[in-house]
């Protein structure tokens, strides 16, 4: 596989990222598509396993935000620079503190947002807890499980 078809794959991945934070679009569906896209190029043991551990954690997520409580976005603030912040900080916590660092950045994306628009410690937990309660969990699985696949479609990546 070329880089410029390796550079289309990880714009797809990015792009699945990003989709997850946003309502109505399959992110990580189109994660999962470019993992899909990129084991069929290569071919693979390393893709092939990747593939299939994709497809299991991205069923398995899609069962757990099954479970858990609608997304309920009236009414309870959450506004496009609380998503971007969630976003924002749920990727550099996957990064500067490997895999667990996800959940603590993105509640701390939403709470930094929320004492942004607030001003106080005490409203902004408030409302972080309305937001999370509201969207949070559901997005933060599938955006976790996303974060999940990406790390190790650029593990393989980098292990090739």
């Amino acid at each position: 596989m070329g880089v410029w078809q390796q550079l289309l794959v990880a714009l797809v991945l990015l792009l699945g990222l990003v989709g997850v934070m946003a309502p109505g679009v399959a992110g990580s569906w189109l994660v999962w598509a470019g993992v899909a896209w990129w084991s069929l190029q290569v071919a693979t043991a390393a893709a092939w396993l990747l593939f299939a551990g994709s497809t299991v954690l991205m069923l398995v997520t899609h069962v757990v935000v099954g479970w858990l409580p609608p997304r309920r976005l009236r009414g309870v603030g959450v506004t496009r620079r609380m998503v971007v912040y969630a976003g924002v900080g749920a990727l550099l916590g996957f990064v500067l503190v490997p895999v667990v660092g996800g959940v603590p950045g993105y509640v701390g994306g939403v709470y930094l947002a929320a004492r942004r628009r607030h001003g106080g410690h005490r409203r902004a937990v408030a409302a972080t807890r309305l937001a999370m309660r509201a969207i949070g969990t559901s997005v933060l699985v599938e955006l976790y499980a996303s974060l999940l696949v990406v790390a190790a479609w650029l593990g393989v990546l980098v292990g090739t």
